[in-house]
């Protein structure tokens, strides 16, 4: 096992992830859209992402999310000190989408609040739980990421339509043996390129949707380009940061998740923080990009394939609207 001369203080122990089952593929968006599979799969590396039924909330996906990495974790409901769930697509503007998973799950003795970092919301709230864990009493924490982003998609635009999807993962923080656990995360944002990707319809700057400029202010607007860029250069940043600080080199990484948003986004940060693409792990293709669900999803679908072992170094890196960016290093 590779030596590393830190002791974390907390661990995830528990992993899981809930996605809808139905399914809308590249050839259904082709009867929608004027696109194409071969477009939207050169472009982007996706083939299909989950859609919610009708009636479907958040909190529904993130229960069930949650009750999977509980009981990985061996841990009850009740036994949960906070939960923390990252997103943008809360069941309601208040109270937060935490306090409705608290409900379901019967977390009774938690403390409940949501964090709106776009798909950094998952990362960050890694991030918030190990440094509470450090400085608090706190033993047990729910960490999720849950988005509904078929609500918010316009689907006549064909240059944003293809990229989303919806589902929730989780991961159950405890107090670390000393030798697993999160080594170190950087979190970090810049408001100034907020309006690269927004949403600027459904808040206090224009809470009537119908008093919007253009409805088109109501769903997700992005400029593709600019994000892409900012995308690459954060998330290399930001990987290459975290593994400096904890006293680690690209080739001690064993598996590298990256926030699924792109294929040529991932394949570019990979490069450059030098980790070879089969220590990349990708589910890019099947689901699309769920924002903050993205990167608690591919972390349990890599645990539960076998992709990450007993002792293994995992970096993740993730980039989002703020724009927001960050990264985490767990060994597990």
């Amino acid at each position: 096992m590779l030596e590393v001369n830190i002791k974390p203080v907390s661990m995830i122990a528990g992993t899981g992830s809930y996605l809808p089952s139905r399914v809308l593929s590249n050839f259904d968006l082709e009867k929608m859209v004027n696109t194409s599979d071969e477009w939207i799969k050169v472009r982007t590396g996706i083939e299909y992402r989950a859609i919610v039924e009708d009636g479907v909330i958040t909190s529904d996906l993130c229960k069930e999310a949650s009750l999977e990495a509980l009981d990985e974790a061996k841990v009850l409901p009740e036994e949960l000190d906070i939960i923390v769930v990252g997103t943008i697509t809360g069941d309601v503007k208040f109270p937060s989408t935490a306090c409705y998973v608290q409900k379901k799950i019967g977390a009774k003795n938690a403390v409940a609040f949501d964090l709106g970092a776009a798909c950094c919301g998952f990362l960050y709230g890694i991030s918030i739980a190990d440094h509470m864990m450090k400085s608090t009493r706190y033993k047990n924490i729910l960490v999720l990421g849950g988005e509904i982003l078929s609500s918010i998609t316009n689907w006549k635009d064909r240059n944003t339509c293809v990229l989303f999807g919806d589902g929730a993962g989780a991961c159950v923080i405890k107090r670390s043996d000393g030798k697993k656990g999160i080594l170190g995360t950087y979190i970090k944002s810049d408001g100034t390129l907020s309006e690269l990707l927004t949403m600027p319809g459904g808040g206090t700057k224009y809470p009537d949707p119908s008093s919007v400029p253009d409805e088109k202010m109501n769903f997700i607007n992005m400029e593709g380009r600019e994000v892409f860029k900012h995308a690459v250069i954060n998330m290399t940043e930001a990987g290459k940061l975290i593994l400096k600080e904890v006293g680690l080199k690209s080739s001690d990484v064993d598996i590298l998740i990256p926030h699924q948003a792109n294929m040529r986004i991932i394949e570019a940060v990979a490069k450059k923080i030098d980790i070879p693409k089969e220590r990349v792990f990708i589910n890019l293709n099947k689901y699309g990009n769920t924002s903050a669900a993205s990167i608690p999803i591919a972390l349990n679908e890599a645990r539960k394939e076998g992709r990450i072992k007993e002792g293994d170094i995992c970096l993740m890196v993730v980039f989002g609207g703020g724009f927001t960016w960050g990264s985490a290093v767990v060994r597990f």
